[in-house]
């Protein structure tokens, strides 16, 4: 390696090294390029062509024609290499995504498209930081560190996006699981007021639009799904599936169940609310009771060693100063 290095030092000067790198990784790109973004043809599509040919030509297009190849789909032609190529991994990718709170349809294309986009800007930037250490540096570097501060950033790039879903998974799950049981009391005294399921679940997404803005766009989207002709039961099944909270799971299946067996939805709710309110105040006491075990190595680290400095420490001067004269 190191003579490899020094050939190219000499042949190409102190770039020469990773002007090799950057060729090197540029012909990679163009000869797989092609591949990565070669699109098979879907049958769905090829059926949808020939009925487009089949069909006259009129002066006038239908509202199903305007929205045909609008352009909204930027990623349209990458889709090959912005997706995953079953559905297994896809229904993952988007179900992922939605728990983080992205339900555009192009959601899994932009997640995609942004980590490759990240990827490629930290490579050009390890390769600017290379090339700037390079020209400053009257030492060439080594090929490893060439290699580290190249590929370094582009790492960081492909997973930070990975990474930012995953904080925002974890945050809208706390926002739920935390805020869930008042939206059920809420939902409660809306139900035994005299409004409707429906009517109730438009309340409360009003409501907690200011303070709890996760669940309000999950009972809004609710709403808009009973609205639309939707089955409740699917419906409820879906939220608990875009959610992925166990309680909310449980409370989709308490509410199917109540509506399967023509039980009433107030008293569901007022148990159901009251079994919430219970694991919230039970969720307060373990994170309190984890408080002492967490403090105990802070403890340990910043009290100890300043304990030992003022005990020990002036016998172990006196010893060296002891040990000095002999």
């Amino acid at each position: 390696m190191s003579a490899l290095s020094q050939f190219l030092t000499q042949s190409l000067g102190p770039l020469g090294p990773m002007i090799a790198l950057l060729v090197l990784a540029g012909g990679l790109i163009l000869a797989t390029l092609p591949f990565l973004l070669k699109r098979r043809s879907d049958p769905l599509d090829k059926i949808a062509q020939q009925r487009r040919n089949s069909q006259p030509v009129t002066a006038t297009r239908s509202p199903a024609k305007l929205r045909e190849g609008s352009g909204n789909d930027a990623l349209e032609r990458f889709a090959g290499f912005l997706e995953p190529q079953n559905e297994k991994e896809m229904s993952a990718a988007k179900k992922w995504l939605q728990s983080a709170g992205y339900r555009s349809p192009n959601a899994v294309r932009s997640f995609h498209a942004a980590q490759a986009s990240a990827a490629i800007g930290g490579l050009a930037l390890g390769a600017l930081i290379t090339v700037y250490l390079t020209l400053t540096n009257t030492d060439p570097l080594e090929p490893a560190a060439m290699i580290g501060l190249i590929m370094g950033p582009g790492v960081v790039g492909y997973f930070g996006p990975k990474q930012w879903v995953n904080s925002r998974v974890a945050a809208r799950t706390a926002e739920l699981q935390n805020g869930f049981p008042d939206a059920l009391d809420m939902l409660l005294v809306c139900v035994e007021a005299g409004q409707s399921l429906n009517q109730g679940i438009i309340r409360v997404a009003r409501e907690l639009a200011t303070s709890c803005p996760a669940i309000s766009e999950e009972f809004g989207l609710i709403a808009y799904e009973i609205k639309a002709g939707k089955d409740k039961a699917t419906v409820m099944r879906n939220f608990g599936e875009r959610s992925g909270v166990s309680d909310i799971q449980s409370f989709a299946t308490v509410m199917i169940q109540s509506q399967t067996f023509g039980t009433s939805i107030a008293e569901a709710l007022r148990i159901y609310a009251a079994d919430m309110r219970d694991k919230r105040i039970m969720r307060a006491e373990e994170a309190a009771n984890k408080i002492p075990t967490k403090m105990t190595l802070g403890t340990m680290a910043f009290t100890v060693p300043p304990l030992l400095i003022i005990l020990v420490g002036p016998s172990v001067y006196d010893m060296i100063n002891s040990f000095s004269n002999f």
